[in-house]
């Protein structure tokens, strides 16, 4: 094989392997995914199925106990790199395994982990659904948080 042929093979070659990273990330598939061993989930001992009255169905009461941003964006620089991304952090919002909105803790990095966006929207309304099916009496906050988790740790 002459080099100009190994050059071409090669750029083909290239060539394939971006197209099918640009259809993997159009197709929705995550860049990341949360990690069970650095991100678990870890729960507000505050919020049970007794108190949601009082705590997660408030509207307003995530304001409460939502993180500062200068705290959640030097967890999400760090968590970044224990996840290996090196993308751009404005192209990730550090999240809440377990969300506010169904009893998740508010500051322990066990419960953060750097989701990639556009996935991050489409997980913020399914929290709020979640958040609603708990709050009508449609769902457990239990089966809510496992069903949370299991999403988070399956599918970013």
């Amino acid at each position: 094989m002459t080099a100009h042929r190994f050059l071409v093979a090669t750029a083909i070659a290239l060539a394939v392997v971006a197209f099918v990273l640009v259809l993997t990330q159009r197709a929705g598939v995550p860049a990341v995914v949360a990690d069970p061993a650095r991100t678990p989930g870890v729960l507000n001992p505050d919020v049970t199925q007794a108190t949601i009255a009082t705590t997660i169905c408030v509207r307003g009461w995530t304001r409460s106990v939502r993180p500062p941003t200068e705290y959640t964006t030097a967890l999400k620089l760090r968590q970044m790199r224990a996840y290996g991304e090196t993308g751009p952090p404005s192209a990730f919002q550090e999240d809440h395994l377990i969300s506010l909105e169904l009893g998740g803790h508010p500051t322990d990095p066990r419960n953060l982990w750097p989701e990639p966006y556009p996935r991050a929207s489409d997980v913020d309304r399914i929290e709020n659904e979640l958040n609603d099916a708990v709050c009508s009496g449609r769902l457990t906050l239990a089966d809510a948080q496992r069903r949370e988790s299991a999403l988070k740790h399956q599918h970013g």
